[in-house]
């Protein structure tokens, strides 16, 4: 058995960073380290993305609950990352209007002023103009909404991205700036000199190789899993971290029948639930429920799916029932670990991120926000370039374009490759085959398979269709449909044998299951 992308770089560098994880933070981490010319090696246990990063609400945003909390200083500064993510992937980021259904008039007068508020803070790097829309318009503009009582809603604009394609594409411009990337590459221990840390040691998952790595500093950005790395340094590490689960589900777009999103301001407990329109269907979402454990692959609890439908069965025209959803996935926040007080409880822990030296020679960046990853990076290479003494480099990243950027790349599903779009077409007028459909209901051909396989570091059958062509996260039933054709094609461009293929088939339809709806009735 061969891996695609399994290259080792040499075991003789002296690495300036060795980065852990390879989720928004740590690929931000690695982007910006090898951008200002550093040595840099990143490893990640399963494919790029794969928790958390891949699992968000799929909004570029300021954070409007934030602002409501009175976090402004937090707000302003992802409203300023909004804008330079726009700017920087633009073939990804898209600007979305939302509606806030209002029901009472005071309901108009606060989120008008809050939203108003918002806009201001935004600048010069502003979306656009919140409003007040009559019940006329707003039933316009969203014709599934609930129309009994509706006085009109606010509108407000913020944005909406693909997270585990734009992982993808900022994991390729790190590449490009001379780093290194491993995945399926787990950290089994830490190197250490006495009391510093010096290294990794690693496991290839795939093959089973072994091998270890040194650097002037390690940063551990690993979400969920840092009270792991923590206590490789030092077993008696009190937990730094404890996972929130956030589910979503996803229905057909008919719910609303609208291009604009939906925002549901305050939810029996306490939260805001979004319904966004997302690869032509309905994502909504989420919750925020403490867990005592984490795992690469959560599992939704029957209450948060029923919590989320009869939530956004108050505010719907049509009532959606067990059997509209077409795919369920949760995704787990590190947030800080309880102290004392309330155990349960997450509505006062802060969403930013926290930064802090572990030992010498490891760093820990947790929390924070897909909105924010560049600036976390940022933070986490000055801090490091103090604690390891490195020479100081200016950051470079406010300015640099992510992989695939392009101000446009014409309509359609392939408009998500930005620039990569014409090296797919042209793949397609060598071998005129791979335009074949993978399914008849989507519009995803074997193209996107290959490619994939040969120039963005997928591997298996489950990288294809959870993070590249996200059909997992779409529809659960289509993607099992889809396997056996996947595993096909990336059975060939592997050289692998036919026992691979069945392996593959059979772990992805058991992974499928557990986004199946039907798994939370029984």
């Amino acid at each position: 058995m061969k891996r695609l992308h399994g290259h080792q770089p040499a075991d003789d560098i002296n690495w300036d960073f060795i980065i852990i994880g390879g989720g928004a933070t740590g690929l931000g981490t690695a982007l910006d380290a090898a951008s200002r010319g550093f040595k840099t090696l990143l490893v990640e246990q399963a494919d790029f993305a794969k928790g958390t990063s891949s699992r968000s609400t799929k909004l570029v945003h300021g954070g409007v609950r934030y602002l409501a909390q009175g976090d402004i200083s937090l707000v302003k500064h992802a409203l300023k990352e909004r804008g330079l993510l726009q700017q920087n992937a633009p073939h990804l980021v898209d600007k979305e209007q939302f509606l806030i259904p209002c029901y009472d008039w005071f309901s108009v007068i606060k989120y008008l002023t809050g939203l108003t508020l918002y806009d201001w803070l935004a600048g010069k790097y502003s979306f656009g103009k919140s409003k007040f829309l009559s019940r006329r318009e707003t039933l316009s503009m969203m014709p599934g909404i609930k129309a009994r009582g509706l006085k009109g809603s606010i509108r407000y604009y913020d944005g909406k991205f693909d997270d585990a394609r734009l992982a993808i594409n900022i994991a390729q411009t790190a590449i490009e700036k001379g780093a290194s990337l491993l995945s399926y590459t787990k950290v089994t221990a830490l190197l250490k000199s006495g009391d510093v840390v010096t290294g990794i040691a690693t496991e290839d998952t795939i093959t089973g190789s072994t091998a270890q790595y040194t650097g002037k500093i390690v940063i551990n950005a690993t979400g969920v899993f840092v009270d792991d790395i923590l206590q490789m340094n030092n077993p008696a590490t009190k937990k730094m971290v404890r996972p929130s689960q956030g589910v979503h589900v996803v229905l057909s777009k008919t719910f609303l029948n609208s291009e604009s999103a939906l925002m549901i301001p305050k939810t029996t407990d306490g939260r805001v639930l979004f319904a966004v329109p997302w690869h032509k269907h309905l994502l909504v979402g989420t919750t925020d429920t403490p867990l005592n454990e984490h795992s690469l692959e959560p599992r939704a609890l029957k209450e948060e799916v029923d919590f989320i439908i009869s939530t956004a069965a108050g505010y719907f025209n049509r009532k959606p029932i067990a059997k509209d959803i077409l795919s369920v996935f949760s995704g787990l926040r590190p947030l800080a670990a309880p102290t004392s007080g309330d155990p349960n409880s997450t509505k006062e822990i802060s969403r930013d991120h926290k930064l802090i030296v572990s030992a010498k020679g490891l760093i820990t960046i947790t929390g924070g926000k897909w909105t924010t990853y560049r600036l976390m990076a940022e933070e986490t290479v000055n801090l490091a370039i103090a604690h390891a003494g490195l020479k100081h480099k200016a950051c470079v990243t406010q300015n640099l374009n992510i992989h695939g950027s392009t101000a446009s790349s014409g309509s359609g599903h392939l408009a998500v490759y930005g620039s990569d779009r014409i090296k797919i077409e042209a793949l397609i007028k060598q071998n005129p085959g791979l335009e074949k459909p993978l399914h008849p209901s989507f519009p995803f051909i074997e193209a996107e398979v290959v490619w994939s396989a040969r120039n963005e570091m997928a591997e298996t059958v489950e990288d294809i269709l959870s993070r590249r062509l996200r059909i997992l996260f779409i529809d659960a039933q289509a993607a099992k449909d889809m396997a056996p054709r996947v595993a096909s094609l990336l059975c060939k461009e592997l050289a692998a044998d036919e026992n691979w293929k069945t392996e593959q088939i059979k772990t992805f339809n058991k992974l499928a299951d557990g986004y199946l709806y039907y798994e939370y009735i029984k």
